[in-house]
């Protein structure tokens, strides 16, 4: 008999490593661990970064990056997958042809620059995510100006329905980064109204919030819950991590995912 005091859900996260800790790896694994799951990480690039700015990116090469997905993938059980920043389009196919075989939820943050202006994605990037990965994902969770840019449309409505023809089961548009007095974020799924979700806008600028909502999706569809629970759970978790932010730095706040109220 499996003693369930040794078990828990696993979330493979593939994604960038900030150096902060307010993004990247150490963000989901925070968001993952607060939600009672297990955290098994592959780097997909460093960077070099702090709270002010994004300085360089460098990506994992292709054959050792692949061997690090293949070993987890042999020796644990995954649950769910959360996917983050990339940062060299060769790295993606391997992604695709590894996760492909697997029928799991799959979380996609297509981060593709940071706050401080950085580019974490060319066109090629883009268009790759487009063809390998939407195709996989059950949710995507692009920013505003992710997801314009990525289906090339500059109306949200027309953006999340052209993510859904591309292959996602359903898109999340968040609306931290628009000029709007709250920030609005919209839920997508095929043949079915937009679900709008209202939040007060904090003072300041946070770094890591994408992918603590994110990986926290991941994380909730791990344990077993529907999507839309999962969407709007993870949402009020990454509000109260922000109202709880951490001033650690000279530049922006980060969340704090173990908050206490």
């Amino acid at each position: 008999m499996i003693n369930s005091n040794t078990q828990k859900p696993v979330v493979l996260v593939i994604a960038g490593h900030d150096p902060s800790g307010g993004a990247g790896i150490q963000a989901d694994i925070e968001s993952i661990a607060n939600a009672g799951c297990h955290a098994a990480t592959i780097i997909t690039s460093l960077t070099a970064q702090n709270t002010k700015e994004v300085l360089d990116i460098i990506p994992q090469k292709p054959a050792p990056f692949r061997k690090q997905i293949r070993l987890i993938l042999e020796d644990m059980e995954i649950a769910s997958c959360k996917i983050g920043m990339i940062g060299d389009v060769q790295l993606i196919d391997i992604i695709q042809s590894e996760l492909s075989k697997m029928n799991i939820p799959i979380v996609l943050d297509p981060v593709m620059g940071s706050t401080s202006g950085r580019s974490f994605a060319n066109d090629n990037i883009c268009k790759k995510m487009l063809s390998s990965l939407l195709p996989i994902t059950t949710l995507t969770t692009p920013n505003g100006g992710e997801a314009r840019a990525l289906s090339n449309s500059t109306d949200l409505n027309t953006a999340a329905n052209k993510l859904l023809e591309y292959g996602a089961s359903s898109v999340l548009i968040t609306g931290t980064d628009e000029d709007t007095d709250n920030v609005t974020n919209l839920f997508y799924t095929a043949n079915n109204s937009p679900i709008e979700y209202h939040w007060e806008r904090l003072a300041g600028t946070f770094h890591g919030s994408g992918c603590t909502l994110s990986s926290r999706i991941a994380a909730l569809l791990a344990l077993g819950n529907d999507l839309k629970t999962s969407v709007e759970d993870a949402q009020a978790y990454t509000w109260n991590t922000l109202k709880h932010g951490l001033k650690l730095g000279c530049g922006q706040a980060q969340p704090n995912r173990f908050y206490a109220e």
